[in-house]
């Protein structure tokens, strides 16, 4: 069947293909709420995320927010997202218990403020996202608990945590990386979800 097409056509169907796959995998720019998005989708599961301009302690946070419009269910943890930096180190997502754990002992009222007032303006402006199971219930479930939000109860409704989405479900969280309080600068964000990698370009903003 091969010997029947012809090499030129066989090369302009293999570059059609290419651009095809690129442009439904490609990385999208926008602006909601005065913060920088980008997002990609793969076989059907979106990536969204932005980066928090406050830091928490050590902390350099991404609000990130999954919608899975697949056929299958994917499992994600915030290990999943690894920033490299433009010098070829990596600085991975730190586990959710971690972070929990060293804001139970460090955080100051101040910082609990701070980390949730970044996210709920981040998250609740953002036109081009609605949760199903994110951060909004976790909240509720939070207050419910308590009527002050410590640093505890802050940190487990905002912090992304390991999560089986189902089709047709979306889910948010921060995601934190321990950068000595700076910004995560210039480099590329990683996400490795089951068998696909999501790349995304970060430049650092002046």
């Amino acid at each position: 069947m091969e010997e029947m097409i012809p090499a030129s056509t066989r090369r302009l169907l293999l570059l059609s293909l290419l651009c095809l796959v690129s442009v439904t995998a490609q990385v999208i720019d926008f602006e909601s709420n005065g913060y920088r998005y980008k997002t990609q989708t793969k076989n059907g599961l979106t990536i969204m995320f932005a980066a928090l301009p406050s830091h928490v302690r050590d902390y350099a946070i991404l609000q990130v927010a999954i919608s899975n419009g697949s056929k299958i269910p994917y499992t994600l943890k915030p290990e999943d997202f690894t920033f490299y930096r433009e010098d070829g180190s990596a600085l991975t997502a730190s586990p959710t218990r971690i972070v929990i754990n060293e804001l139970i002992q460090k955080a100051s009222r101040h910082d609990v403020i701070k980390l949730v007032t970044a996210y709920e303006n981040s998250i609740y402006g953002n036109s081009q996202y609605k949760s199903t199971n994110g951060y909004e219930s976790r909240r509720q479930n939070a207050l419910a608990e308590t009527a002050r939000i410590k640093a505890a109860a802050a940190a487990s409704a905002i912090a992304l945590v390991t999560t089986k989405l189902t089709p047709g479900q979306s889910t948010d969280g921060a995601v934190f990386y321990a950068n000595e309080g700076k910004p995560l600068g210039s480099g590329k964000l990683v996400v490795k979800i089951a068998n696909m990698v999501f790349e995304f370009p970060m430049v650092q903003s002046n």
